[in-house]
């Protein structure tokens, strides 16, 4: 059996009063690397590994950007070709995308289905939350 994972940007927050007290800019705003809706496909195969490439190349859907987000000279829509997710929202997400490629349950007990997560990146003034699914592929 093959694994794939699909990964989609379900919210992002703001803690506007967290970043006025806390960020060296107190009005950086929501997160600028995702879009809601942005959906992200993962492949592990003998053509393809995206887990070893922190999700770069694995955009599919772009979801639809927010007004007003501060974009940082260099910033990148994550997950486009080239452009590896964000190291915050790897290190949260990467071990339940790893999990599934591999067939494994991602949180059995926790979630009505143990082949999909809900969890957010580590910034926790501007996180974005993420669904995580494991699709089983036939092998025909």
């Amino acid at each position: 059996m093959e694994y794939q994972v699909k990964v989609t940007v379900l919210d992002k927050k703001l803690f506007p009063e967290l970043q006025a007290r806390y960020c060296a800019v107190p009005d950086s705003g929501k997160c600028p690397c995702y879009n809601v809706g942005d959906e992200f496909l993962f492949y592990r195969n003998d053509e393809r590994d995206d887990y070893w490439h922190m999700g770069a190349g694995t955009l599919v859907k772009s979801g639809k950007p927010d007004e007003g987000v501060l974009m940082s000279p260099g910033t990148m829509h994550c997950g486009t070709e080239g452009v590896p997710f964000c190291a915050e929202a790897w290190d949260a997400i990467s071990r339940y995308i790893y999990a599934a490629l591999q067939g494994g349950a991602i949180m059995r007990g926790w979630t009505k289905d143990d082949k999909v997560m809900i969890a957010c990146c580590n910034d926790g003034t501007r996180p974005v939350i993420f669904k995580i699914e494991r699709i089983d592929v036939s092998e025909s």
